[in-house]
Parts: structure tokens; sequence; C-alpha cells
């Protein structure tokens, strides 16, 4: 419950601090700017070195990647059907194929299943963390108004993107380094990164003319909200698949949108304000979906 709260009164606190004008206009680009160079290198390095890797693991590794490809696919067709502009895309794309499968995703899998299959979630993150690092840095890079394309720009964005190099340096280091001292200061800087996002949501979150962006923000959240974990359970069904790994997979495919992919659709001028609005309007609804998913996932026989 505690976590549902904290939900609600970052974006709440971000919208009130909004209309008092309170914090400078552009407050948030420094709040994303902490979770991009600090926050999120963190939590790398608080899950990371302490994976036992399985051959049970490859489906919460490969099930993120075929969401966003699937979404990448999906998206593409329906912006060449709405001849929407490639900023807009490029947003979409973003937050409609990247699941939040930690700040929204563990909270609710402790609550609907048990804490010890957090060790489930944490692959689908991970790999989630590295699609928005690379793919994802590449098509907001594609997506852009203000940049050009070309190899060396997306070789430089991607490889100097703090939250791959985090992943990078997490998988490395502790072979060669013990780090375990420093394990409660990367738990603190990680815990930063839900609040403070869903504070910089808030903070850009306008729910004036929304109505105009209806038919963008329902066809996002109804891949990223129902498509996307259709998808992966029928892959299950279809290779036999069953067990709590396979659910909690399917479960954090479900969750909405990774808070992050909103932040860099800000960062590239991605129609920041559809973004924001995907991820808002997700998170509300995704406290109905999830419950739905999970009554599928255990008082049913398909898995």
């Amino acid at each position: 419950m505690a976590n549902f709260i904290l939900i609600g009164l970052c974006i709440i606190a971000g919208i009130l601090f909004r209309k008092s004008k309170t914090l400078p206009k552009d407050a948030h680009k420094g709040i994303n700017a902490w979770i991009i160079y600090i926050a999120l290198p963190a939590t790398s390095f608080k899950y990371l070195p302490h994976i036992s890797w399985s051959n049970e693991l490859l489906f919460p590794a490969l099930a993120p990647i075929c969401v966003w490809l699937l979404g990448w696919l999906v998206i593409t067709l329906y912006a060449k059907y709405s001849k929407i502009s490639r900023a807009t895309s490029g947003g979409l794309k973003l937050v409609s194929s990247l699941s939040n499968t930690s700040f929204i995703g563990f909270p609710l899998i402790i609550a609907y299943f048990s804490e010890k299959e957090i060790a489930t979630a944490i692959i689908c993150d991970q790999v989630t963390f590295t699609l928005l690092s690379t793919i994802g840095i590449v098509v907001a890079i594609r997506s852009s108004q203000q940049q050009k394309l070309s190899a060396k720009l997306v070789f430089k964005k991607v490889l100097t993107f703090p939250p791959l190099l985090g992943c990078i340096l997490a998988l490395i280091l502790p072979r060669f380094i013990n780090l375990s001292p420093l394990d409660v200061l990367f738990d603190k800087l990680s815990g930063t990164v839900g609040p403070l996002a869903l504070f910089s949501i808030g903070l850009q979150l306008k729910f004036g003319g929304w109505f105009s962006e209806i038919k963008h923000i329902s066809f996002a959240l109804s891949y990223k909200l129902i498509l996307a974990p259709l998808s992966i359970l029928i892959i299950a069904l279809v290779l036999g698949m069953n067990g709590m790994i396979t659910k909690i997979t399917i479960f954090e495919m479900a969750m909405p949108t990774l808070l992050t992919a909103g932040v860099v659709a800000d960062q590239y001028n991605l129609n920041p304000k559809v973004s924001n609005l995907v991820v808002g309007v997700g998170i509300l609804l995704s406290f109905i979906t999830t419950f739905f998913w999970w009554l599928l996932l255990t008082q049913t026989n398909l898995l």
C-alpha cells in the first residue's frame, strides 16, 4: 500500500509544484539528469552482481526483446496509417514498448505473488534498461528533429549513455573488485529513481488538451497493457511453458511504461506531452489491468 501512496504522492506533488510555479520552468531537466547520470547506473550495481544466471532465465531475458520488436512494428504501422510526425512516432515507440519492471513491477509482484519472485523480475528489468540504453537511444536520435543520424553520432550516444555504462561496469567490475561494501550506497541511490521520475512526470503532466491526443494515448496503452503481455502469453502457450518464472515474466510485461522512457522522450523532444500522458495515464490504468492479468495467470489453468 505504501508504494501505491508514494506513486500518487509524487505525481500529485509534481503537478502542484508546476501549478504553483514554485520551481523554474525547466526544473524537470535537472531531475532527469540526476536519474540518468546517477540513479540508473546505481540500479545496475545494486542488482546485476547478485544475479545467479541459468537457462530458465532465458524466457524473462527474451520477453522484453519480443515486446520491443512487436511494439516497434505496431507503432511503425500505426504511424504510417495515422500520418503522425517522426517525433511523435519515436516517442510512442519508446513509451509503448518498454515496461516499468521495477518501480511499479517489483511492488506489484510482492503484493500479488511473493518477494522471492523479484529474482525473475530483475532479469526483465535489466534487459529492459539495456534496450532503452541501446536501441531506444538509436530510435530517439533517428526520431529527433534536432539531430541528423550518423554512425559516429549513434556510436557516441549509445556508448556514453550512463545507464548502459552502468550495466557494463556492473557486470565487469565485481569480477575484479569486491563492491559489496558499497551495496548500501547503491541501494540508496537507486531508490531515488522511482520518486524523482514520477515527480518529474508530474512537473510535465498537463491534462489540458488531452482529448485531442486520445487516439495516440489509447493505441499506445492498448498495446502496452494488453497486447504486449498477451503476445508473451501466446508464445509461452505455443512453447508449452509453465511455472512461476513464466507467470512472473508475463506479469512484468503487463506493467505500464518504463518511467525513464518518458525522460528520454523529453530529452529528445519526441512529443513529450503525449509521451508523458501515456506514462501517467498508463500507471493509473495498470492498477486495474494488472489485477486482471494476475487473475488470468493464477486462477486459470492456462499455465
